[in-house]
């Protein structure tokens, strides 16, 4: 062959590589809203720093008619490139070659650039786009799964993996997304589900549509399987970056820290006197109050819609990145139940192995009682969000806003737990349970035999509060480090973040611990 014949050839190997499935599919792909695999990865990257990996890879299978099929990058494009700056690890499933389905080759590709990842100790970003296991290919796809799974599993704790669901994703690929970080969705084009509704319908009768059974905001706020629900490609694009600027490149790193702005220096709180009612069992919305602390009032949510009685995300508080989880008054009292038990629990420990400190805002009654928890393994779950705080060793910061009551008040405030820094508000009340249970049970006896019991209840419910529930009985005894003013919270955390910002805590070796799930 001479040399311009290889010329040639390699021109038209890089055409064929770049073409995917062709012309006609990539229209088809258009037409159903949704990017192509290279057009997602050119949006989201920083201009022309993707470096393609084994791009002319190609199936072996020849079975079922696959032979004519055989494209270069079988149906997945990888690479590195930079993402504002930072380099990342990517793929992105194509679904117009063979319908993005998981063969052999496809998933070598995939599995090399996971490990690639692993070993350069950089942030792996998988868009899934596919139909599933290549049914020609057989137990090769399969085993495909397990190379992918594996690494999941041995790159969890060390780098960020986030997966970007843009179309169907079924069956045995909706398990590596469970096994990552993050996981978004974009409505209405993602759809993810171990069963589509076929079979379900020939199985167990139920009439479901693929959106019912497991489109976007069906993940989002009943099966919390994904943390993000977007609005569009665009949308998840710009989420993700963000997202990734909360976060470190590894474990070994801790997450990027910016200049001090003039939002990042120290100022009053002074919105949440007005935020917090009067009255101690009225209802308010704590993301207000969040609000109102973090520099300049950008707070990323995570997973907002599923078990909105606790609050998860993301901020950054005097430059420093933190994770925030906080009870929300506004959804079942605050409450912690079995849902966002393990809501907290994952996140906490999320923010542990990206070394993300802690802030834990509380107003909480106790954990969720009824026959309905208990049977569904409230003890069990609600000793999730324990072990997760327990175990994690970042810097943890509590503030208790208004109530810390009971067992919850352990899992969200307690020093004795591993809170580093305890700070209560002038507003907080701290106590096993409120005040009228409390006055209900000690003082039965002299509301009982009163004159006018009812006063009576009421004056002994008053000096519960006065007497036991006020933050200074914690104080006196360095269970709270300190009481402050709500206008100075900001200030107290800037200080409290920047002082903690060098802990180092020693654990007894381990292969690792046994949490409850």
């Amino acid at each position: 062959m001479t040399c311009d014949e290889q010329t040639q050839l390699l021109e038209t190997m890089k055409a064929s590589a770049l073409e995917g499935g062709g012309k006609e599919r990539q229209k088809r792909q258009s037409e159903k809203g949704k990017l192509s695999a290279r057009e997602r990865i050119k949006e989201l990257i920083d201009k022309e720093s993707f470096n393609e990996t084994q791009k002319y890879i190609t199936g072996r299978s020849t079975s079922c008619g696959l032979d004519h099929h055989r494209l270069p990058g079988d149906g997945v494009v990888t690479g590195s490139a930079l993402l504002d700056g930072r380099q990342v690890w990517i793929s992105s499933q194509d679904f117009t070659v063979l319908g993005g389905s998981l063969g052999e080759m496809h998933a070598s590709r995939i599995a090399n650039a996971q490990e690639a990842a692993l070993k350069t100790r950089k942030p792996f970003i998988q868009i899934n786009d596919s139909g599933g296991a290549r049914i020609q290919e057989g137990i090769y796809s399969l085993d495909g799964y397990g190379k992918i799974f594996r690494n999941n599993i041995i790159s969890s704790g060390v780098i960020p993996q986030i997966s970007l669901i843009l179309g169907p994703c079924a069956g045995g690929a909706a398990y590596s997304p469970a096994l990552t970080d993050f996981v978004f969705m974009v409505d209405p084009i993602s759809q993810m589900y171990i069963t589509g509704p076929d079979v379900i319908k020939t199985v167990t009768g139920e009439d479901v549509t693929h959106d019912q059974l497991g489109g976007t905001l069906a993940h989002a706020s009943k099966s919390g399987n994904i943390h993000f629900a977007c609005e569009s490609e665009k949308d998840c694009f710009a989420t993700l970056k963000q997202l990734l600027s909360y976060l470190p490149s590894n474990s070994d790193e801790k997450p990027p820290v910016l200049k001090e702005s003039k939002e990042g220096k120290p100022r009053l709180s002074n919105k949440i006197s007005s935020i917090l009612p009067e009255r101690i069992n009225k209802s308010y919305d704590m993301k207000e109050i969040i609000y109102d602390i973090v520099d300049k009032g950008v707070f990323l949510e995570v997973q907002k819609d599923f078990a909105k009685n606790i609050i998860t995300g993301f901020a950054r508080i005097g430059g420093r990145s933190v994770g925030i989880v906080a009870n929300q008054p506004q959804a079942l009292s605050g409450t912690l139940d079995i849902d966002s038990s393990d809501k907290g629990a994952r996140f906490v420990r999320t923010c542990d192995v990206f070394n993300v400190p802690i802030l834990s805002l509380v107003d909480v009654p106790g954990y969720m009682p009824g026959l309905k928890q208990e049977y569904g393994g409230i003890i069990r779950h609600g000793a999730k969000m324990l072990y997760a705080i327990g175990d994690a060793t970042v810097p943890k910061v509590s503030v208790v806003v208004r109530k810390a009551y009971g067992g919850a008040y352990i899992a969200m405030a307690s020093k004795s737990l591993g809170y580093d820094r305890v700070i209560a508000l002038s507003t907080a009340s701290i106590a096993v349970m409120g005040a009228e249970g409390a006055a209900e049970i000690i003082y039965r006896k002299e509301i009982n035999s009163s004159s006018d019991p009812a006063k009576t209840r009421q004056e002994k419910i008053e000096e519960f509060q006065r007497e036991s529930m006020n933050p200074f009985v914690a104080a006196a005894t360095g269970l709270v480090d300190d009481v402050i003013a709500t206008k100075d919270l900001r200030n107290e955390l800037i200080y409290s973040f920047e002082y903690l910002s060098d802990k180092q805590e020693i654990r007894p070796k381990r292969k690792h611990g046994n949490m409850p799930l």
